[in-house]
């Protein structure tokens, strides 16, 4: 079974499960991105981006190529656990990208399980972190981030970006539901911030999903 435990300071989660665990997940993250049917829809290119890095880090800590611990979380016989930490921010974004890709798709009874499994997680996981801040961020899971939003990438990774500049702790887990209000559809943040990427391609001279974030030594080395 996956299962989501806080990363110690604050900046997102580990999530762990054995390979067959992981892989599932995968698979299931696989059928709703990267769909040469959609990539000329509006948004669907700049929604795989996003769900492409979280496609990335599952796949990464299946092969056991992040962290790995010897668990009897659910079970008396110890078992090797693989695992990979996720931003709370990058984390909703990619789940409201997934579950509004799902609309466009044929669905399994097993792929709705493993969104609600997640979810179910996630909760938790704030819950054990700080029940205080959770109470302002739970909502998000569920609701809140605008999923048809053409730029969902860039949002997230801008508010990413300020995120990791609090630095982590519970004081910067607190202010994050209202650094999301930037992902909310039509709030003046929403709006500011989708003035400037327009006036940014203006002066760069190129389209938005061309843009990227210089964002290296905010992430390097990072205490998660």
């Amino acid at each position: 079974m996956i299962y989501l435990v806080p990363t110690k300071k604050g900046l997102g989660v580990e999530i762990w499960g054995t390979y067959d665990d992981l892989n599932s997940l995968y698979e299931v993250i696989s059928k709703f991105w990267n769909d040469e049917h959609n990539l000329n829809k509006k948004g669907f290119d700049n929604r795989d981006k996003l769900i492409s890095g979280f496609s990335y880090e599952i796949r990464k800590a299946k092969d056991n190529s992040r962290i790995e611990r010897k668990s009897s979380h659910f079970s008396l016989e110890a078992s090797k656990y693989l695992g990979t930490q996720i931003s709370w921010v990058h984390f909703l974004f990619s789940l409201t990208a997934l579950k509004y890709n799902m609309s466009f798709y044929e669905t399994s009874k097993f792929d709705i399980s493993m969104i609600l499994q997640l979810e179910f997680w996630l909760e938790k996981a704030m819950n054990t972190y700080d029940e205080v801040g959770a109470k302002e961020l739970i909502g998000f899971i569920d609701g809140g981030i605008y999923g048809a939003n053409e730029y969902i990438y860039h949002y997230m990774r801008s508010i990413n970006q300020d995120y990791f500049v609090l630095g982590g702790g519970k004081s910067s887990f607190r202010k994050l539901p209202e650094l999301l209000k930037r992902g909310i559809f039509y709030t003046d943040e929403y709006k500011e911030y989708e003035s400037f990427l327009k006036k940014e391609t203006e002066r760069l001279k190129c389209n938005i999903n061309d843009m990227e974030i210089d964002d290296d030594d905010i992430y390097y080395d990072v205490e998660w």
